[in-house]
């Protein structure tokens, strides 16, 4: 079989499961599955970027996408004026303090010899830029968590439409990658690995407890949204009537009326993001980029900045994270930091990529929404399964009860299971790379 017919059967069987879940479960859930698998193909695509492309094993997946989680709230929720009034300045003056620190720290190594007076000047700033930071920001935020903590307790955003925050948080977590990519990647890629997760444990950490800046763990719920709100659509007469003219009840047409919505819009931002990576894969820049992820040393001896293109594929790659982590926040209507697991956000991400076809965009896509309805329907499925498996069992007995407490468990195995028979019989993937 041919891979261009093959990559066709692969996508209807996916389209397939998705229908049936449409017409055995219901169209809601389908298109849950549907709008969640769209989002997880978006951060494979960005993980293949990475490591298809060029090899670079990050596993901070989990830290871009709640980046761009912040930049929901940081873009579309309303400002928070009495918060502002009490502490903004002082977070500001705070943060502009702790910016021109490390900025004077960096021209300092720079321009003073190695010695007994850089390490000593070094120290001064930094001992000295801490104090005043703590000094402006301590203060500034102890005020602002106090006002109405219940509700906000946080500076609140600009107020602007959620939309845009999905390229704002790609920039987020470009800068992040950014930043991270110049201390980072001139690692091997076992310490890469560890300097990324870290990280991205840090960055949640911060937002965790953080609570001036998105509410930490307390969430910020209320997410402005794109698509109208199902309330608005069924006290609008015009659409009452439509869905009574198909049949539909109300309620059910206009949540199905908001998921569709949101599928037409990620499915636009997915579409453009993977033709974009094709012709990146297919120009010279990608042929380059596949070279050094091949052969380093081959590629350093033609010229080859490896370390440069290094960060660039790098910084690409966390930003489709990013955006997709925005995407994912607006479409649960809330930023929930503690619901950034890494089983989720890493381990799932790493395991669509490498089912799918590392080095292939298509791979990626076809693993992030395959992998995703996997997860979503196994445990029902396992649930089903065990009761017929039990059914004959007498109730009450040891094995039948651990049999159905096993099912919560049914997703990991499961995930496992798929990962050792794709590498067993496709090491490459369902699509490998040509």
């Amino acid at each position: 079989m041919s891979q261009s017919l093959r990559s066709t059967a692969l996508f209807v069987f996916v389209v397939a499961l998705i229908l049936g879940t449409g017409f055995v479960q219901s169209w809601n859930s389908a298109l849950l599955i549907l709008n969640m698998g769209l989002v997880s193909a978006l951060m494979a695509l960005g993980v293949n970027l990475q490591w298809g492309f060029a090899g670079l094993f990050n596993v901070g997946v989990m830290g871009f996408v709640a980046l761009g989680g912040l930049a929901t709230v940081i873009i579309s929720m309303p400002p928070v004026r009495a918060a502002w009034a009490v502490g903004g300045t002082g977070v500001l003056a705070a943060l502009a303090v702790g910016a021109a620190t490390i900025a004077l720290a960096i021209w300092l190594t720079r321009s003073i010899p190695r010695g007994k007076l850089r390490a000593v000047a070094m120290l001064a700033v930094l001992i000295a830029g801490f104090v005043l930071y703590r000094l402006l920001f301590d203060p500034a935020t102890t005020a602002i968590e106090k006002i109405d903590p219940a509700v906000t307790g946080y500076l609140g955003g600009l107020g602007l439409p959620i939309v845009l925050a999905w390229p704002v948080g790609g920039l987020l977590a470009a800068g992040a990658a950014w930043v991270i990519g110049k201390i980072a990647l001139g690692l091997r890629s076992d310490y890469l690995a560890i300097a990324t997760l870290g990280i991205a444990e840090i960055i949640i950490a911060v937002l965790k407890n953080e609570d001036w800046l998105a509410r930490g763990v307390k969430n910020v719920i209320g997410l402005p949204r794109p698509v109208p709100y199902e309330i608005d659509l069924q006290n609008d007469p015009a659409f009452v009537a439509r869905a009574t003219d198909l049949g539909l009840d109300v309620t059910t047409a206009s949540t199905l009326y908001v998921k569709v919505g949101y599928g037409l819009m990620f499915a636009v931002v997915l579409v453009v993001v993977l033709v974009l990576a094709q012709l990146a894969l297919k120009s010279p820049w990608g042929r380059m980029m596949r070279a050094i992820r091949d052969n380093e040393v081959a590629a350093r001896a033609m010229g080859k900045d490896v370390t440069r293109r290094h960060l660039q594929i790098f910084v690409l790659g966390s930003a489709i994270c990013g955006m997709a982590g925005a995407m994912m926040t607006t479409l649960d209507g809330q930023l929930t930091p503690a619901s950034y697991q890494p089983l989720r956000y890493t381990f799932l991400i790493w395991v669509m990529v490498i089912v799918g076809g590392s080095g292939n965009n298509f791979g990626a896509v076809l693993g992030g929404m395959l992998i995703w309805f996997l997860w979503v329907q196994v445990e029902p499925i396992g649930a089903a399964v065990m009761d017929l498996v039990t059914s004959g069992m007498a109730d009450g007995s040891d094995l039948k009860i651990h049999l159905l407490n096993s099912v919560a468990h049914m997703r990991l195995l499961t995930m496992g299971v798929i990962l050792l028979v794709v590498l067993r019989f496709a090491p490459r993937g369902l699509l490998p790379e040509r």
